[in-house]
C-alpha cells in the first residue's frame, strides 16, 4: 500500500477538473505547452494530459492505452505491470488498448527499443498522477489530511474505515488533466509487480492456435483478395487478358488499376487460383538489371557517397608498435516473417479502417491517405498483432494492398494475405554492410588509435509517406518517391553502434551513406547496429589476441562505464571464462558486448561451440548473456527478448543471406532463404538479468543481436578459423580451415 505526502495532495488537488471528458487526445494548445516542457517522462510530452493514457470508468473498470504495438515483445504484459503497480491494482483490472489512431496516443513507431523508455515511462507516470488525483478527491470529500489515506486494490481508505473505489470517485471527477514533470511513484521497495516475472497475456492463445494474429481475423462478409506482382522492381505492366479469370467460379472481380493488378474471391483458395491464371496471363516489360551478387561489395563501395563525420576525438596518443586492418561484410537480410505480410480493410461510408501489424498505426495512416488521395480523419488503423517481425517487412505494404482493393469492393471487408514468394521477394530488407577497421596498439597492449568507417545504404524506408509503398510506383499517378536520408545519432540508421563505447585517446569514425539503393531496403532489428557491433567486437577480439591478452581483460581495460564492466563480469563469471582459450581442435569461445545505441541496455554474451572440419557445419553449445536493462519490470520478459536475439542473431550469423541474379531475387523460399532451425538452436541458453530498481527504462529488445553475432565469430576464431563475412556458412569454414586461418 501506498501512503502519499500532504505536499503530493496538495499537488494534485489544484488540478482537478470537475467536468468530465472523454477525450482521448491532448489538444493543440496542450501539445505546444508539452513540447516547451522537455521534463514531461517519456511520451507524455507527446499527449501530455493524463485521460490519454488511462480511463477509469464508473464501473471501476481501468483502461489503460499506448500507442506501441505488441510484436512479440511482451509490452502488452510489461505496461499493464506498470500501470497497476502505480494504481496499486491488479493486472487483471487493467484493459490495455495498443495503437488505434481512433482511440491510443500517437507515438510514431515501435521500433528502437523504445517501447518502455517512451510508452511505459508515459503510462507509469499517468498512472501515478492519476493515483494521486483519486486519493486528493477522496480526501478532499472526507476533510482528511491525505497523507493519512491508503490505497489498495482500487479502493481508498480512511484510518477510521471509510472507503472509496476508484470507479465511485471517477464518476464525479476528470483526468482530462495536464500531466506535470514530477510525479508520486511508487517506492522501490514498496514494489509488489514491477521486478516479478509475471506470465505473459499474449502468449496463451498463441500456444493454443487461438485467434491471436491478424492473420486469423474473420469478419463477416470479408472476401479476400491476391495481388499478382510485377517479376522484379520497374517491370511494367505491358498486358493481360482478365476475361477468363472473370468468369472464373467464386471470382467477385478483377482488379487492374495502371500496372497494379489483383483478384477478389469469395474464398482464399479461389482467390489463389484465379491470381495464378491471372499471372500466367500477364505480360510484363523486362524489370530494372540488379547487380552482380557475387561482387556486391564493390558495387556499393563505388555508388556515390555522402561522407558523414561521426566521431572525432584526437588526443596525446603513445607510439604505436603495431597496427591491424579488417574488413567485415553482411549481405542483405530478410525479416523472414514466419507468417506472410497479411491486412484487413473495409471501405464503407466514405470511411476506411485497416487492421494491420504495421509497427506505426499513425504514420501508415499518413501514408495511406496520400496514396488513396483520402482525408486522414477518414481513415482509421488499428493495430493487430502478426506472426512477426522486428523491423519493416510487408506489413505497411500489406495494408496498402487490403486499402486499395477494399476502395473498389465497397461495404465488405478485405482480406489480403501475401504469399511465401510475395513476402522473400517483395519485402524491404535489411541493407548489405561494409565496414573498415583499423587500429594501433602501444607497448602497454592497449588501443592508441581507432578508426571505424562503415558504407551502408538508408535504414528508414517505412511508409509515412505515401511515396514509398511498394504499390505506388504501379499506380497511374504514382506519388513522389521521398529521397533517403541519413538518420541522425545518437540512434543512427547505418552508423548506429559504430562510436566504441570503449575509451581510445584517439579515435575516428565515418559513415558513407549511400543514397542509391540496388535492391529495396528498409529497418531491420537493430539496424546498422548488429554490424557495427560485430565489427567492433570482432576486431576487440583481434587486437586483444594480438595485444596477448585475454579478451574479456582487453575490453574491461578500456572501460570506464561501471555498468558496462559489471555486465561483462557478470557473463564472463557465470560462463567460467577463465579457459576461455577453448576445448582442444575445432572448439572454440567466444566474447562479445555492446551497449544497444551507447544509451539503451548494456548486453555482453558468452558462447562456445564447436566445428566438424569435413563439412565446416557449426554447432552451438552453451550461451550465456547477461543484461542491464535498467529497471526490470519483468525479469522473464527481459530473458525472452534476449534469448529471441541471440537465435535470431545466430540465424544471420550462420546462415541467412538474400540472394539475387541480374533480373529478380532468387530466394524466394525457405530451401533459397534457410533459417535456423531447431536441431540448430544452442544447446543452453542462460539469461541474467541485472536488476536496477528506481533506474530508468532501458531499451532491451535489440540489445542482443551485435554482441552474440560477434561472441559467435570468436568462438569459431578459437576454433581455428577467423572469417569476417557474414553468413559463417560451412564452405566459408571450410576454406578458413584449409588456410589455417
Amino acid at each position: 500500500m501506498n501512503a502519499l505526502s500532504r505536499r503530493d495532495v496538495l499537488h494534485a488537488s489544484g488540478a482537478l477538473v470537475v467536468s468530465f471528458t472523454i477525450a482521448p487526445y491532448a489538444s493543440a494548445e496542450g501539445t505546444a505547452k508539452a513540447k516547451s516542457n522537455p521534463a514531461l517522462p517519456g511520451d507524455l510530452a507527446k499527449a501530455p494530459y493524463l485521460d490519454s493514457w488511462i480511463r477509469i470508468g464508473a464501473d471501476g473498470r481501468i483502461t489503460v492505452f499506448t500507442g506501441k504495438a505488441e510484436l512479440g515483445q511482451g509490452i502488452k504484459t510489461a505496461i499493464a505491470q506498470v500501470a497497476a503497480e502505480e494504481l496499486e491494482v491488479s493486472p487483471k483490472q487493467i484493459a490495455l488498448i495498443t495503437a488505434d489512431t481512433a482511440q491510443t496516443p500517437d507515438e510514431g513507431y515501435t521500433a528502437g527499443s523504445h517501447s518502455m523508455q517512451d510508452s511505459a515511462t508515459a503510462v507509469r507516470n499517468a498512472a501515478a498522477q492519476a493515483r494521486a488525483l483519486l486519493v486528493a478527491e477522496a480526501a478532499r470529500e472526507w476533510n482528511l489530511p491525505g497523507g493519512t489515506l491508503f490505497v489498495a486494490n482500487g479502493t481508498i481508505a480512511a484510518p477510521d474505515g471509510r472507503k472509496v473505489r476508484y470507479g465511485d470517485l471517477a464518476a464525479r471527477l476528470s483526468l482530462h488533466v495536464e500531466a506535470t514533470a514530477r510525479s508520486p511513484l511508487t517506492n522501490p521497495r514498496a514494489y509488489r509487480l514491477i521486478g516479478r516475472s509475471l506470465p505473459r497475456v499474449d502468449i496463451p492463445a498463441k500456444l493454443a492456435g487461438g485467434a491471436a494474429f491478424v492473420q486469423d481475423l474473420r469478419l463477416p462478409g470479408m472476401v479476400h483478395a491476391r495481388v499478382v506482382r510485377p517479376p522484379g522492381t520497374g517491370a511494367r505492366l505491358v498486358s493481360v487478358d482478365t476475361g477468363p479469370v472473370s468468369r472464373m467460379p467464386q471470382v467477385l472481380q478483377v482488379i487492374r488499376n495502371g500496372d497494379y493488378l489483383a483478384v477478389v474471391a469469395a474464398r482464399e483458395w479461389e482467390a489463389i487460383l484465379a491470381a495464378r491464371a491471372l499471372a500466367a496471363g500477364a505480360h510484363w516489360s523486362e524489370p530494372r538489371p540488379l547487380p552482380d551478387q557475387a561482387h556486391i561489395d564493390e558495387t556499393l563501395q563505388h555508388l556515390p557517397a555522402q561522407e558523414v563525420p561521426v566521431f572525432d576525438k584526437s588526443g596525446p596518443v603513445a607510439r604505436s608498435v603495431r597496427t591491424r586492418k579488417a574488413r567485415y561484410t553482411r549481405p542483405y537480410l530478410m525479416h523472414a516473417a514466419i507468417g506472410p505480410s497479411c491486412a484487413v480493410a473495409l471501405f464503407k461510408n466514405n470511411e476506411l479502417t485497416v487492421w494491420t501489424h504495421a509497427q506505426g498505426v499513425f504514420p501508415l495512416r499518413n501514408a495511406l491517405s496520400e496514396l488513396l488521395r483520402l482525408p486522414g480523419d477518414s481513415i482509421r488503423c488499428i493495430h493487430v498483432e502478426g506472426a512477426g517481425c522486428y523491423g519493416h517487412n510487408g506489413a505497411d505494404d500489406a495494408a496498402a494492398d487490403a486499402a486499395l482493393i477494399a476502395q473498389q469492393v465497397p461495404g465488405r471487408p478485405v482480406r489480403v494475405q501475401w504469399m511465401r514468394e510475395d513476402e522473400h521477394a517483395h519485402e524491404p530488407y535489411g541493407p548489405a554492410m561494409i565496414v573498415d577497421s583499423e587500429a594501433s596498439l602501444d607497448a602497454r597492449g592497449r588501443v592508441a588509435e581507432w578508426r571505424h568507417a562503415v558504407w551502408s545504404n538508408t535504414h528508414a524506408q517505412r511508409p509515412g509517406k505515401g511515396g514509398l509503398f511498394l504499390q505506388n510506383a504501379l499506380l497511374p499517378n504514382p506519388l513522389p518517391v521521398p529521397p533517403p536520408k541519413p538518420l541522425p545519432m545518437p540512434a543512427g540508421g547505418g552508423d548506429r553502434n559504430s562510436i566504441p563505447l570503449y575509451e581510445f585517446p584517439d579515435a575516428h569514425v565515418v559513415y558513407h551513406f549511400i543514397p542509391e539503393m540496388p535492391l529495396r531496403v528498409s529497418a531491420l532489428r537493430s539496424l546498422g547496429g548488429q554490424m557495427n557491433v560485430f565489427a567492433i567486437e570482432s576486431f576487440m577480439d583481434e587486437l586483444a589476441l594480438a595485444a596477448g591478452a585475454d579478451p574479456v581483460a582487453f575490453r574491461l581495460k578500456h572501460l570506464s562505464d561501471p555498468r558496462a564492466a559489471a555486465a561483462i563480469r557478470a557473463a564472463a563469471q557465470r560462463f567460467d571464462w577463465t579457459e576461455w582459450r577453448g576445448q582442444g581442435p575445432h572448439h572454440g569461445k567466444g566474447f562479445a558486448f555492446a551497449r544497444y545505441k551507447n544509451l539503451a541496455a548494456y548486453c555482453a554474451v558468452a558462447l562456445d561451440l564447436s566445428v566438424e572440419p569435413e563439412t565446416g557445419a557449426i554447432k552451438s553449445g552453451r550461451v550465456v548473456a547477461a543484461v542491464d536493462a535498467g529497471e526490470a519490470v519483468n525479469p522473464d520478459g527481459i530473458r525472452n527478448q534476449i534469448e529471441g536475439a541471440i537465435l535470431q542473431a545466430a540465424s544471420w550469423t550462420l546462415l541467412e543471406q538474400v540472394t539475387f541474379d541480374r533480373k529478380q531475387i532468387t530466394s524466394r523460399d525457405w530451401s533459397s532463404y534457410p533459417i535456423l532451425r531447431f536441431d540448430a538452436a544452442p544447446e543452453s541458453v542462460e539469461v541474467i538479468v541485472l536488476d536496477r530498481p528506481g533506474t530508468p527504462f532501458l531499451g532491451v529488445g535489440e540489445a542482443g543481436q551485435g554482441p552474440a553475432s560477434a561472441a559467435i565469430a570468436n568462438a569459431l576464431a578459437r576454433a581455428g578459423a577467423r572469417i569476417r563475412d557474414l553468413p559463417l556458412t560451412p564452405a566459408r569454414v571450410r576454406a578458413a580451415l584449409a588456410k589455417g586461418a
